[in-house]
C-alpha cells in the first residue's frame, strides 16, 4: 500500500487528529504551511510536520471534487478531441501564470520566454494572474468564444490551477463537457428556466401535483418567450422533474426545509463540551406539589454533551422554564455535583488524572461522578425563552454560544430527543403516575397513582444519571476512533481527559448574581431604587444616595440593579468600590420570615389590584395587606384546602417551587461575606406543614360528612324486626312449647 499524497494547495483540506483543516497559504521557501479550520481556528506548522505526522490524512472532500462523487474518475478519453486542445490550452495559461512559462518548466522556456509581465524575478503570483486576465479579456469575443476562455476571471485562474494539481489537465476541463449522463436533449434553455422557476414558486405553495406543475410550466414560457417555444411533453417533465428534484414524496414543509441554503460543512465533535443539545419535554410522571400533595404536571429540562452522550444537567419546574432556568442550568454545567448523603463511595468522582480529594477540595464538597465543564456550542429549541436580550448577556457572561436548532432538521437535536425517549424506556415507566407516551396509552386514572413530589423526584433522576446512565454502555452511539469498543459516557469523559487534559473550571459564588436578569434605576435619596413598580433599599446604597453613576449610553446616570424574577422580596446590587454583592429589601416587608416569596407575576398582580381599588400608597408597606390577600395568608391554614380552587392552590404551590429553586441556587457565602437578604430557613413558605397530607384528608372526611348531613337532616328510626313485624300483622303463629317455655314479663317490661 501506497501512503496517501497530501494536496497542498491554497484551499485543498486534509485531517489532522480527527479535526479538518484547510490549507489557506503555503509557503514553500520557508516549508510551511498555514491551516484553517472550520471554526475559524488558524495554525502554521511545517511541511515535514505534515509529511511525517500519523494522524494526518487529506480530506475526503478536496481529494474528490463535488460533482464527481459516487462517479468514476474522469479521463482524457472522455472528452472529444477538440474539448482536449482546449483542456491543453487552458492549462498552458495556467502554467504561464503561475510560473511564466507555458510548459510550466523553466529549463525548457519557449520563445521570447518569460514574457515582462510574467517574468517570476520581478513579479507576484497575483500580478501575473492579473495580467493573463488581461491578455484575455483583450482577444477578440468570438474567437475567445470559440476558445472557451471568454468568461476568465482571476477567481476562474485560481480554479483551474487547483484542479491541474489535483487531476492535471483534467483540472482544466469544463465541468459542462462530462456532466452525468441520462439528460434530456430536448428541454431548452428556456424550459430550464421555467422549471426552475416553477420549482421555487410551488415551494411557496401548497402540495400540488406534477400536471399542475405542467400548466404553470407552459404557462411560464408563452408568457416569457412567447408561444413559439416548444415545451417537451408531459411525461418528459415529469422524468426532467424527478431527476433534478428527485420523486418528491415528502412533506410540503419539509421540502422547504431541505431547499433551505446551508453552510455544507459538517461539524465533528471530538471533545466534551463543544457541542450540548439542551431541551424541554413535559415530565412523563404525574407527580405530587410539595404544599398541598396534588398531583401536577411538571417540565424536565436537560442538557445533553454530544460527545460523551452525558446528561450534564437537569432541572425541574412545575411551569415551563424561563430565562432564568435556563441560566442557571448553563450554572449547573459549570458546577461540580455535590455527593448527596445516601450515596456511596461508588458514586464519587471516578475519572483519572484529577484525584478525587484536588476536586473535592478546590469545590468545597465531595463531587459525584458527573463531567463538568464550561460549554462551547448549546444547541436548543426556537422557544422565546431562549431568544431574548437576557439569554444575550447570559452568552457574554458564560462564554458559551447559544445557536437555536435549525428548522424542521431532526438530525441537530436527535441526541437529546433519544434522550429523552431512553430516560423514559429506563426509568420512567417503572414509576407510578407515568402517563404512557400519548393520551390513547394512559391508564386509568394516573394522578391518582403519584406517590412521589417533586423533590423526591428531582433526587430519583440524579441518583439515576450518576449511578447508572452515566455507566451505561452506548452501543451505536461509541466514538469514531473505537466503533467496536464498549465505551460508556465515563469511559468517554476519561479517555478525552487522557487524550487533551482536562481544564477544572469551578465558577466563584458571584456567577449567580451576574446570570440575573439586569435593571437599571437610579438611586433616590430616601426610597432607594425602584424595580419593576416596587421600591427597594438597604445600607448599600448610603454611599450612592442622589448620586448618577458613571455609566453613559442609553442609561446614562442609572445604576444596574439584579432581580431574581423567582422572588421579588430582594434585589441584589453590586458596589462599584469593593465589587461586594448586597442585597436589597423590598421596603414593604415586615420583619425577616413573615411574608412568603411572590414571583414576577404576583407583583403584577399586585399592581393591578392596587390601581384597581384606587390605592395611591405612600410607601410600599400599604401594599402589604392586597399581597397578603393575594397569597391568601388571611385564610386560615386549616381550611385552604377546601377554600380555595385547584388553580389557586396550584399558584401557591407553584409560587413555593421557586422560592425553593431560588433559595438552592443563591451561593452560600463564606464567614466575613456579604450574606443574603433573608437567610435559607426565612425562605420557608408558610403554606407548607409537616402533616400536609392528613389535614387535605380530614379536609375531605369533613367535607364529605357536612355533606351526608346536609342531605339526612334527622336521624332515621331504626326498622323493627322481621319477627316482631309479622307478629303484628298475625302472619306469624309462635308453636304451644315455645310459647310455654317463654318467662312472664311484665306489662312494663312488653
Amino acid at each position: 500500500m501506497t501512503a496517501p499524497v497530501l494536496d497542498l494547495a491554497v484551499g485543498s483540506g486534509l485531517v489532522l487528529d480527527g479535526a479538518e483543516w484547510v490549507v489557506g497559504q503555503l509557503e514553500p521557501r520557508y516549508g510551511a504551511v498555514a491551516l484553517t479550520r472550520l471554526d475559524g481556528e488558524r495554525m502554521r506548522v511545517s511541511v515535514r510536520f505534515l509529511v511525517s505526522h500519523p494522524q494526518c490524512r487529506p480530506s475526503s472532500r478536496s481529494a474528490v471534487a463535488a460533482a464527481d462523487r459516487g462517479r468514476q474518475p474522469k479521463t482524457l478519453r472522455d472528452l472529444s478531441p477538440h474539448q482536449r486542445e482546449l483542456a491543453h490550452l487552458r492549462l498552458a495559461h495556467v502554467l504561464e501564470a503561475c510560473t511564466g512559462f507555458r510548459s510550466g518548466d523553466p529549463s525548457r522556456p519557449g520563445p521570447g520566454e518569460p514574457k515582462p509581465e510574467y517574468d517570476p524575478a520581478t513579479t507576484t503570483l497575483t500580478r501575473r494572474r492579473h495580467a493573463k486576465v488581461a491578455e484575455l479579456r483583450a482577444l477578440d469575443a468570438g474567437q475567445a468564444r470559440l476558445l472557451g476562455l471568454d468568461r476568465v476571471s482571476y477567481r476562474t485562474l485560481i480554479r483551474w490551477d487547483t484542479g491541474r494539481r489535483r487531476s492535471g489537465v483534467m483540472g482544466c476541463a469544463d465541468d459542462r463537457w462530462l456532466r452525468p449522463g441520462g439528460g434530456h436533449p430536448s428541454v431548452s434553455e428556456e424550459v430550464r428556466e421555467a422549471i426552475f422557476a416553477v420549482r421555487q414558486d410551488t415551494l411557496q405553495r401548497s402540495r400540488m401535483s406534477m400536471r399542475a406543475r405542467e400548466v404553470l410550466i407552459r404557462q411560464f414560457v408563452r408568457e416569457q418567450y412567447g408561444a413559439g417555444v416548444a415545451v417537451p411533453s408531459s411525461e418528459t417533465l415529469r422524468l426532467v422533474w424527478r431527476e433534478w428534484f428527485g420523486p418528491g414524496g415528502a412533506r410540503q414543509r419539509y421540502q422547504r426545509s431541505a431547499a433551505l441554503a446551508t453552510s455544507g460543512q459538517h461539524v465533528v465533535v471530538h471533545r466534551p463540551g463543544q457541542v450540548v443539545a439542551l431541551d424541554t419535554t413535559i415530565l412523563p410522571v404525574k407527580v405530587r406539589e410539595s404544599v398541598f400533595g396534588e398531583p401536577v404536571s411538571v417540565h424536565l429540562t436537560l442538557a445533553l454533551d454530544a460527545y460523551t452522550h452525558s446528561l450534564v444537567a437537569f432541572r425541574l419546574t412545575m411551569v415551563s422554564d424561563s430565562s432564568v432556568d435556563v441560566a442557571m442550568l448553563l450554572r449547573d454545567m459549570m458546577m461540580p455535583l455535590p455527593l448527596r448523603e445516601d450515596w456511596g463511595e461508588e458514586m464519587e468522582w471516578p475519572y483519572p488524572g484529577i484525584p478525587a480529594a484536588v476536586v473535592a477540595r478546590f469545590a468545597g464538597h465531595k463531587v459525584a461522578g458527573l463531567p463538568f465543564f464550561v460549554p462551547e456550542t448549546v444547541t436548543t429549541g426556537h422557544g422565546s425563552v431562549y431568544k431574548n436580550h437576557h439569554l444575550v448577556e447570559v452568552q457574554r457572561v458564560t462564554g458559551a454560544n447559544v445557536l437555536p436548532a435549525r428548522v424542521l432538521r431532526p438530525t441537530d437535536k436527535q441526541a437529546c430527543e433519544r434522550a429523552f425517549g431512553g430516560i423514559r424506556s429506563l426509568l420512567f415507566e417503572y414509576l407510578p403516575g407515568y402517563t404512557g407516551v400519548d393520551v390513547a396509552d394512559r391508564g386509568a386514572d394516573p394522578e391518582a397513582d403519584a406517590a412521589l413530589t417533586i423533590d423526591e423526584m428531582e433526587h430519583l433522576i440524579a441518583t439515576w444519571i450518576v449511578a447508572i446512565w452515566q455507566n451505561r454502555r452506548l452501543g451505536e452511539y461509541a466514538p469514531c476512533w473505537d466503533p467496536a469498543g464498549d465505551h460508556s459516557p465515563n469511559t468517554l469523559f476519561a479517555a478525552a481527559m487522557g487524550q487533551g487534559g482536562f481544564a477544572m473550571q469551578i465558577p466563584r459564588p458571584e456567577l449567580f448574581y451576574q446570570l440575573l436578569p439586569a435593571q437599571f434605576a437610579k438611586v433616590h435619596g430616601q426610597r432607594g431604587v425602584k424595580v419593576r413598580g416596587l421600591w427597594y433599599d438597604g445600607p448599600a446604597l448610603d454611599p450612592y444616595r442622589g448620586q448618577p453613576s458613571s455609566r453613559g449610553g442609553q442609561h446614562r446616570g442609572q445604576w444596574v440593579i439584579h432581580r431574581d424574577p423567582r422572588d421579588a422580596r430582594t434585589v441584589f446590587f453590586q458596589d462599584p468600590a469593593a465589587h461586594d454583592w448586597h442585597p436589597l429589601r423590598w421596603t414593604g416587608l415586615p420583619p425577616e420570615g413573615e411574608v412568603p416569596s411572590f414571583s414576577d407575576a404576583r407583583v403584577r398582580d399586585l399592581l393591578r389590584a392596587a390601581r384597581q381599588a384606587g390605592l395611591k400608597p405612600r410607601s410600599d408597606a400599604e401594599l402589604l395587606p392586597v399581597l397578603l390577600r393575594l397569597l391568601g395568608a388571611s385564610v386560615p391554614v386549616d381550611s385552604w384546602p377546601a377554600r380555595m380552587s385547584k388553580a389557586q392552590r396550584t399558584g401557591h404551590a407553584r409560587e413555593s417551587t421557586q422560592a425553593s429553586a431560588a433559595s438552592a441556587d443563591r451561593p452560600a457565602l463564606p464567614d466575613g461575606a456579604v450574606a443574603p437578604a433573608s437567610p435559607p430557613r426565612a425562605d420557608v413558605v408558610p403554606l407548607r406543614w409537616p402533616g400536609r397530607a392528613d389535614v387535605t384528608e380530614r379536609a375531605v372526611d369533613a367535607e364529605r360528612r357536612r355533606r351526608r348531613e346536609a342531605a339526612v337532616p334527622a336521624r332515621p328510626e331504626p326498622a323493627p324486626l322481621m319477627r316482631d313485624e309479622l307478629r303484628r300483622r298475625g302472619m306469624l303463629r309462635i308453636p304451644d312449647e315455645e310459647q310455654d317455655a317463654q318467662p312472664d314479663v311484665g306489662q312494663d317490661q312488653a
